[in-house]
């Protein structure tokens, strides 16, 4: 299953111990969903990833978190955006990821964001806003697919 993954969901998986967050990305890492990229979220989870203040108390120092970077990356999907549908979500700043999802033909949009990424001007019933544990709640259920 397609999917794109918010920023968020990589912050709260280096950030806490085992949690929801975590477990999906053990499932793009197990290849049991196909995270997209784009050039916009591509340098929002660098730019993210290398703000050391955000990452205080976190295990992993910026040389690690880029590591991880790019383990990830070696599982996604790179995907280019040729139309700009300009959701119109609360946060400006997210568009991008409802559009790489919509480019990409994303079941889901992965997130611990559900309140700005569900309220926008365009409303697409193909693509769900999900929760981390919505998703491991589906990827559990016998009408899983991939």
């Amino acid at each position: 299953m397609k999917v794109v993954l918010d920023t968020n969901i990589l912050v709260s998986a280096l950030m806490s111990g085992e949690n929801a967050c975590r477990a999906v990305l053990r499932l793009a890492f197990d290849g049991q969903i196909e995270p997209l990229v784009g050039n916009a979220l591509f340098a929002e989870y660098e730019s993210v990833l290398n703000r050391d203040y955000l990452f205080q108390g976190c295990p992993f120092d910026t040389d690690k978190r880029n590591m991880f970077l790019d383990d990830l990356l070696s599982v996604c999907a790179w995907t280019e955006i040729h139309y700009l549908w300009r959701p119109n979500l609360r946060d400006e700043g997210d568009n991008h990821v409802l559009e790489l999802a919509l480019a990409g033909g994303a079941k889901a949009v992965i997130t611990q964001n559900l309140k700005d990424l569900r309220g926008g001007d365009l409303r697409v019933p193909e693509i769900d806003i999900l929760h981390p544990r919505e998703l491991l709640v589906l990827s559990r259920s016998i009408s899983w697919q991939h």
